[in-house]
């Protein structure tokens, strides 16, 4: 493949692969932690260095994501790989302090209705809730990532007000988050949408070097909408091997970007990431095979039909 670079874009690309959690926490199936594990040595096989391990959400809330502690005593951890966690409270974090976790996410909503549904808490209530997390974890030497999700729409007040994401994400990551993701949980967003989001972060004093972009690709749009963000400055992208996930909180959510369209539109603008394409697609066929359905990723399915 050549690469045809274009001016405005960054050299390299993190992508923060967020398959084994978001992916897997919304299959209906539960899968074995042996294949989970396999799956996560295959990702950074094939060159992920930040992959979400799994999450401590209570099981009873993600059923597929309960097994959170035998995962990581059995997986294989490779050298050089992070290993992020999704924490929902202090009893979370003390699950992940105890299985030696060294980075840790939080989950918050810009809306009242997803916070509600998702965290049975408003706003305010969940960022309360976080304040003690964030604090101890950062007293614990981790690293902390802050997702805010429906950033751009949400399913029951529509489109979210950009003032509104920019007040609760600043109020995030005022709290110590070193890293603040923009999650587009619906897939409603659009370039312009993305750029004028960022411009208002900035503005607010969260800049590009401390965002993520977090894209589903529901209207088509998760590849348009990185590349504006990548304009803007962003280098980091978070993506699901094979596309597979959505949110089982918002039941318009399909599925994350494809980390293989990702990596095959990066590199077709001669931007770094780090990623082996053809073992990054045998790894999601493989793992959608175990899922019993062909992987929604367009450039899995493309190379898969030239073998």
């Amino acid at each position: 493949m050549s690469a045809f670079p274009l001016e405005g874009l960054p050299e390299r690309v993190t992508i923060h692969e967020v398959g084994p959690r978001d992916g897997l926490q919304n299959e209906k199936a539960i899968v074995p932690v042996a294949d989970k594990a396999e799956f996560i040595a295959r990702l950074a096989d094939a060159g992920l260095r930040t992959i979400e391990a799994t999450s401590f959400v209570h099981p009873k809330w993600v059923p597929q994501l309960a097994d959170a502690e035998e995962l990581l005593a059995t997986m294989t951890r490779a050298e050089g790989v992070r290993y992020p966690v999704l924490v929902p409270n202090e009893r979370g974090l003390d699950r992940a302090l105890a299985s030696g976790i060294t980075e840790i996410a939080v989950f918050a909503s810009a809306t009242e209705s997803f916070a509600r549904r998702n965290l049975n808490r408003t706003i305010d209530e969940s960022l309360e809730m976080f304040a003690p997390v964030v604090g101890r974890a950062r007293e614990n030497g981790l690293w902390v990532r802050a997702y805010v999700s429906m950033a751009f729409g949400d399913p029951w007040e529509g489109e979210v007000p950009v003032e509104q994401v920019v007040s609760v994400a600043v109020r995030l990551m005022d709290l110590g988050c070193s890293q603040l993701s923009l999650g587009d949980t619906i897939g409603v967003g659009t370039p312009g949408h993305v750029t004028a989001l960022i411009g208002a972060l900035t503005e607010a004093g969260v800049g590009a070097d401390r965002l993520a972009v977090h894209f589903h690709d529901t209207y088509g749009q998760a590849l348009a909408n990185t590349l504006a963000a990548l304009r803007c400055g962003v280098t980091v992208v978070d993506s699901s091997a094979g596309g597979i996930g959505g949110c089982p909180y918002a039941e318009s959510a399909t599925g994350n970007l494809a980390t293989e369209d990702l990596v095959w539109m990066l590199h077709g603008l001669g931007i770094e990431t780090g990623v082996d394409l053809p073992k990054l697609a045998a790894t999601s066929r493989w793992m959608a095979a175990r899922l019993g359905r062909p992987s929604p990723s367009r450039v899995v399915q493309a190379l898969s039909s030239k073998d």
